[in-house]
């Protein structure tokens, strides 16, 4: 047999080989997408869904079971409803939901939690002209603090159904050391109310978020609440496979601001559920100065 013949067969071999690779592959990623494993619960490494979401210092993680190809329908149910309750605690369909991770992210007891009123004589009819004087208000701190090579960061929400009916804002501001003084002087149109950010059981991120969407929508669509553009960050997600019985720990509570756990068993699997904020996250951040010390809750 000649050299070249030699060649052209060996490339033959190499290119079914090849072949052969890629549609391994290609089935097995179809059937990772599907989370069904066809072999025995015995060869089955992981058996596990685990989905986590880091917010700055709160974390939420949630565990539930990932059906396989041989679960008869009693136990595809079952298992489906377990999974269907982990899903509703991780996804954030609603707007408090969101700026909950929102505010996580990026704020802390640390930064600033400001309520902007008006005084009789610069009290605006119509919300385009809050709008426009917080525009104003952002535009100038933010060129003062470029100026000082700081960044500005704020979450904001715009109120006038409760009460006496008056306009105010409630707005989250990151703190950079010298800002009271600074808020004040730059907010022309009334005063400026200064509360503690607070994270515990009873007040922590949750709460606040729907004190910022307790009024609802002024018109279907509109946003509930807006941020500073480009430099907010977002929660962090993963995704992963664990193995059978996983159990969730939570951190030791003397290291944690709060923290819950929720748990089910059924016969077909069980459910794990898990929020926390962690102490040394959370108080990372540097401490705004204040003028005054001035009392406030939400």
């Amino acid at each position: 047999m000649s050299e070249s013949a030699v060649r052209a067969g060996l490339a033959v071999d190499l290119m079914v080989i090849a072949i052969n690779a890629m549609i391994g592959i290609i089935f097995i990623r179809k059937i990772g997408k599907r989370l069904i494993w066809k072999d025995g619960e015995d060869n089955m490494p992981k058996s596990m869904i685990k989905r986590t979401i880091t917010a700055g210092p709160l974390v939420m993680e949630a565990v539930y079971p990932a059906s396989r190809v041989r679960d008869g329908p009693r136990v595809r149910q079952g298992k489906r409803e377990l999974s269907s309750k982990a899903q509703q605690l991780m996804n954030q369909k609603y707007a408090w939901q969101k700026l909950k991770l929102l505010m996580a992210a990026n704020f802390g007891p640390r930064d600033i939690f400001a309520t902007f009123t008006y005084s009789d004589e610069h009290l605006p009819f119509l919300k385009k002209e809050v709008q426009r004087d917080l525009t104003a208000f952002v535009r100038d701190l933010r060129n003062e603090r470029r100026k000082a090579g700081r960044e500005l960061k704020y979450i904001r929400s715009i109120e006038h159904k409760h009460g006496e009916g008056r306009w105010h804002v409630h707005m989250l501001i990151n703190a950079t050391g010298d800002d009271y003084d600074q808020i004040c002087r730059l907010w022309q149109k009334g005063a400026v109310e200064f509360r503690k950010i607070r994270v515990n059981r009873e007040k922590n991120f949750e709460t606040l978020a729907k004190y910022f969407c307790k009024e609802g929508r002024d018109k279907p669509g509109e946003r509930l609440w807006s941020g500073s553009k480009g430099n907010l960050k977002k929660p962090e997600r993963s995704f992963s496979y664990v193995p059978a019985g996983e159990v969730m720990r939570p951190p030791p509570e003397k290291r944690t601001a709060y923290r819950t756990l929720e748990r089910k068993e059924t016969p077909y699997g069980q459910f794990y559920y898990m929020e926390y904020v962690l102490l040394a996250s959370l108080l990372g951040a540097p401490k705004a100065r204040r003028r005054k010390k001035k009392s406030g809750f939400y």
